[in-house]
């Protein structure tokens, strides 16, 4: 299986990917409130770069998803630049788990904060304490 990592800003897969998780995670179906609200996060913060979204796929096939939301904070001794990123929405779907794909996407979204200057990260730990114990971060 070929596993890759990259990085999407087009609304309707963001859309597809966050109903997808909200459902299969949440167990929720969202309104097309909801919806239109999460339409109008991505086309703000997809375009300004505050929100940092990647796919994997194996064989061509979309199998998982992750994000970055970048935030500013006050400057620290311990985070100069005050920029910090919150690692949120990675998930895998079932018959692809256990492969190391979540791993990857997680990898991927810390390299990324990395280079955009975070000096923190937050994780989001709904159910992926695990994974991100096994990512070794």
């Amino acid at each position: 299986m070929d596993v890759t990592i990259r990085q999407i800003h087009l609304l309707p897969t963001l859309i597809h990917w966050r109903k997808e998780i909200l459902e299969n995670v949440s167990g929720a179906t969202p309104s097309k409130r909801m919806l239109a609200d999460t339409r109008l996060y991505y086309q703000k913060h997809i375009a300004d770069g505050s929100h940092i979204a990647v796919m994997a796929e194996a064989d061509g096939i979309g199998v998982g998803f992750g994000a970055i939301s970048v935030v500013e904070e006050l400057p620290s001794p311990d985070n100069p630049s005050g920029l910090c990123a919150r690692l949120t929405d990675v998930y895998v779907q079932k018959e692809y788990r256990s492969k190391g794909i979540g791993q990857m996407i997680v990898r991927w979204l810390v390299d990324k904060a990395a280079e955009s200057g975070c000096g923190a990260i937050w994780l989001e730990a709904d159910g992926a304490l695990s994974l991100y114990r096994r990512t070794k971060l």
